[in-house]
């Protein structure tokens, strides 16, 4: 009898590889940072190659950590980064370029364009998402139009595109599956996620060969096996989602209303909406929660570009703290911020705001100010953005949130965590095991091959690591969020002036 069902956790900075038990528990966790490449100003590339062999370098270091064998192993889930592009030759393997990573803000201008012919409400109607570089499409047309050679050669059909998924999945067979799923396919800005398939319309528009795109799964089934020659045997491929997607369902939010935040590179949060879409008017995105049981489940979402990403930057640009981990300290070194804001716009502004122009700031700088201020309201940030994506999700789902469940690397911050409960005035819930992104990728995969039998058990694997509830009044609340409101207007737009 297998023991573990294997996650690859594919991320933004690094890739992981955790196995769990039948008890949801982490059995084992292997980790390794990649590369992150900044060509030019707003530019961001990944090296698809890398992405590859860091995976397999930390899932047979998860294996190797409990003595496990390819036997031991009853599935893989796969969870990643969403929106970054890959495009590579169908024979060779090759990518024609490096991967574009979702972050990265070169295809703006084109973006613009989009908007400005009029195509921001079908594209919404359709897809569910706003005009965005942020979105795979604009990212696949600018490699078409700029890589020598690869638009006749995506025509002739030796070149396939993929979002992180995708490619894992091919080179993981041995390049026999060549497939997405529902929730992954509907962050391209390419997918229909009414009539659930690739939109003709916007393919001619963006001028996309519809042969290099993959097929369009469900996020929980088998979609074949991995190589023997990888992992020492044919081990079902039997889950995947886009990293988000997955959190929602590793918190087990299956009813309508649930709603999670995830504190990760970038900061999102989603509200399952139940099976049919509720299209916002208010920035938010409407998405694909995950496909299962021959039917779709739904989302509202909110992107918030820029989380932990600030820690990083207080990290290893600022040099204010030596850990991520030390920011909590810091910030409790001081009462305040001293009427300090840090508005961490280093890629613009996403939900509610959808300003690709907006740059980070900070303002309220008095002489008092030091470092631990800015280290406080850097933190605050956080909590800031999430609950500027969290009073329209609860104005246009017309759907009540008793709580907000919450994970990822900063969920581990107390104070992050009680300032998101003063700021929402709403509890927020920790969960015991955090690594929510990877649990739902397994707990898809391990549901498509028996592992687990039923939603109503994983339910019961989740448990509650602490409740953060408000703790400030609401006249403290309002004066902080106007604070807060009034730094965010001097960030819009600042970039237009390089234009």
């Amino acid at each position: 009898m297998a023991k573990y069902v294997m996650a690859f956790d594919a991320g933004t900075t690094s890739n992981r590889c955790i196995l769990f038990d039948v008890s949801g528990r982490i059995a084992s966790v292997a980790q390794k940072e990649f590369r992150q490449y900044y060509p030019k100003p707003g530019w961001v590339e990944h090296d698809a190659g890398e992405i590859w062999t860091t995976q397999m370098e930390v899932a047979h270091q998860a294996m190797i950590n409990v003595g496990a064998s390819a036997a031991d192993i009853a599935a893989i889930g796969i969870t990643n980064q969403r929106e970054t592009t890959i495009v590579w030759d169908k024979a060779t393997g090759e990518p024609v370029t490096r991967a574009i990573v979702w972050q990265c803000r070169r295809t703006s201008d084109y973006a613009d364009k989009l908007r400005d012919e009029g195509y921001t409400d079908m594209i919404r109607e359709k897809t569910g998402l706003v005009i965005d570089a942020y979105f795979s499409a604009t990212k696949l047309r600018w490699i078409l139009e700029k890589i020598p050679g690869a638009r006749k050669r995506a025509e002739s059909g030796e070149l396939l595109f993929g979002t992180v998924d995708t490619w894992l999945m091919w080179k993981l067979s041995g390049g026999k599956i060549h497939a997405t799923d529902y929730s992954n396919a509907s962050r391209t800005m390419l997918f229909n996620i009414n009539t659930l398939k690739w939109d003709e319309e916007i393919l001619d528009l963006l001028n996309i060969p519809a042969c290099m795109l993959p097929e369009v799964r469900p996020s929980s089934g088998i979609l074949g096996t991995a190589d023997p020659q990888i992992l020492g045997a044919p081990i079902p491929i039997a889950g995947t989602a886009g990293d988000q997607q997955a959190a929602l369902f590793g918190q087990t939010c299956f009813r309508e209303g649930e709603a999670k935040n995830t504190y990760g590179t970038g900061c999102f949060l989603l509200m399952n909406t139940g099976s049919k879409p509720v299209f916002s008017k208010n920035g938010l995105v409407t998405t694909i929660a995950w496909g299962m049981d021959n039917s779709v489940t739904y989302a509202l979402e909110g992107s918030i570009f820029v989380a932990g990403a600030a820690l990083q930057w207080l990290r290893d640009e600022m040099r204010l703290i030596d850990s991520a981990a030390d920011s909590e300290y810091m910030a409790t070194k001081v009462k305040n911020t001293n009427g300090c804001y840090v508005v961490p716009a280093f890629a613009g502004l996403g939900a509610p705001h959808w300003d690709q122009y907006a740059r980070g700031t900070i303002v309220g700088l008095t002489r008092g100010c030091n470092k631990y201020h800015i280290i406080r309201a850097t933190l605050d940030s956080l909590a800031y953005q999430v609950n500027d994506v969290l009073k329209v999700m609860r104005t246009e789902s017309g759907l009540p949130l008793e709580a907000l469940k919450v994970d990822g690397g900063a969920s581990a911050n107390n104070y992050l965590l009680q300032a998101q409960a003063n700021i929402s005035d709403a509890p927020v819930l920790r969960p015991t095991c955090v690594e929510t992104t990877a649990m739902g990728a397994a707990y898809l995969a391990g549901l498509a091959v028996g592992f687990w039998n039923s939603c109503e058990e994983i339910r019961s694997n989740w448990e509650i690591d602490r409740t953060f509830r408000p703790s400030i009044t609401e006249a403290e609340r309002e004066k902080l969020v106007r604070g807060w409101n009034k730094a965010v207007r001097c960030a819009y737009g600042w970039a237009l002036d390089e234009v």
